[in-house]
C-alpha cells in the first residue's frame, strides 16, 4: 500500500467469468455465481479498509433475462440471501448498500429485500456499495430522457436549461461522482452497456483472470496500473 499514491475514489467492476469459472472446474453454473458473490463481498471490504469511497458492480443486467429460467432463479434467490445476509455484515462494516437498476418489475419478495437493505445501511458513511442489478446503460439514458422530458412538460425546467449536470443528477448515479477505474476480469474487452454515461473518462483495466478468482492483490496491481496514467480528460 505504500507504493500507491492514489487510491480510485470510485472504481466500477463488471464481475465476469462466473458461469466459465463453474464450467472449467466441472461444477454447477449457480456454484460460480455463488462464489463471484462471496467474492464481491470480500472485495466491497477491502475496499472500504483502503478508502475507496464507491464501488459500482455489474451483476445483473436488462439483457441477462435471456438466459435460462434455472439460472435467472437461482441469480435472484443468490441476490436475495445475500443481500439479507450482507446488509447486516455491511452495516457493522459501516458499508452503504445501493441498487442501480430498474427493481420496480422484480418479484415482490425480492423487492422487498432490496428496500430492507437499502434502509438498513443508509445511514452507512463508509464505502457505497452499487449494485447494478436489472440494469441497462442504454435503459438509464433513456429514462432519465423521459424523466427531463417531463419536467418541462410541467414547466420545471426550460428546455434550454438542460446541460450534462441535470442529465446527470437524473441517471440512477445522481450526485456521485463519475468512475474513476473500471476493472474488468475474464479476458473480455468491452463495456457491456455498462454505465456508458459515467465512464467516458475512466481509466479501464482488464485482466484475463474469471471474477470469482480475482483478488485483493489484483485489485491493488489495478490501482497500481491507474496511478502510472496520465489522466488529461481532454487536455493537454
Amino acid at each position: 500500500m505504500d507504493d500507491i499514491a492514489n487510491i480510485p475514489q470510485h472504481i466500477a467492476i463488471i464481475m465476469d467469468g462466473n458461469r466459465r469459472w463453474a464450467k472449467e472446474k466441472g461444477i454447477a453454473t449457480k456454484e460460480g455465481h455463488k462464489a463471484g458473490a462471496d467474492n464481491l463481498e470480500n472485495i466491497a471490504k477491502f475496499c472500504n479498509k483502503i478508502g475507496v469511497k464507491y464501488l459500482t458492480v455489474y451483476a445483473f443486467s436488462t439483457e441477462n433475462w435471456k438466459r435460462s429460467k434455472d439460472e435467472v432463479s437461482a441469480l435472484m434467490l443468490l441476490l436475495k440471501n445475500y443481500l439479507k445476509k450482507f446488509s447486516k455484515d455491511a452495516n457493522k462494516d459501516n458499508i452503504k448498500i445501493n441498487i442501480l437498476g430498474d427493481i420496480d418489475n422484480l418479484e415482490g419478495g425480492l423487492k422487498k429485500d432490496i428496500n430492507a437493505a437499502i434502509e438498513r445501511t443508509k445511514n452507512c458513511t463508509g464505502l457505497t456499495l452499487n449494485i447494478a442489478f436489472n440494469y441497462g446503460g442504454r435503459a438509464e439514458i433513456t429514462n432519465a430522457v423521459k424523466k427531463i422530458a417531463q419536467m418541462v412538460a410541467n414547466k420545471e425546467i426550460d428546455i434550454n436549461d438542460i446541460n450534462e449536470k441535470i442529465v446527470g443528477q437524473n441517471l440512477y448515479t445522481e450526485t456521485q461522482p463519475d468512475p474513476d477505474l473500471l476493472i474488468r476480469p475474464g479476458g473480455e474487452l468491452r463495456t457491456s452497456n455498462f454505465l456508458p454515461w459515467q465512464l467516458v473518462y475512466s481509466e479501464f483495466y482488464f485482466i484475463d483472470k474469471y471474477w470469482p478468482d480475482f483478488n485483493n492483490e489484483d485489485l491493488l496491481e489495478a490501482i497500481k496500473t491507474f496511478n502510472k496514467r496520465n489522466r488529461k480528460f481532454g487536455g493537454k
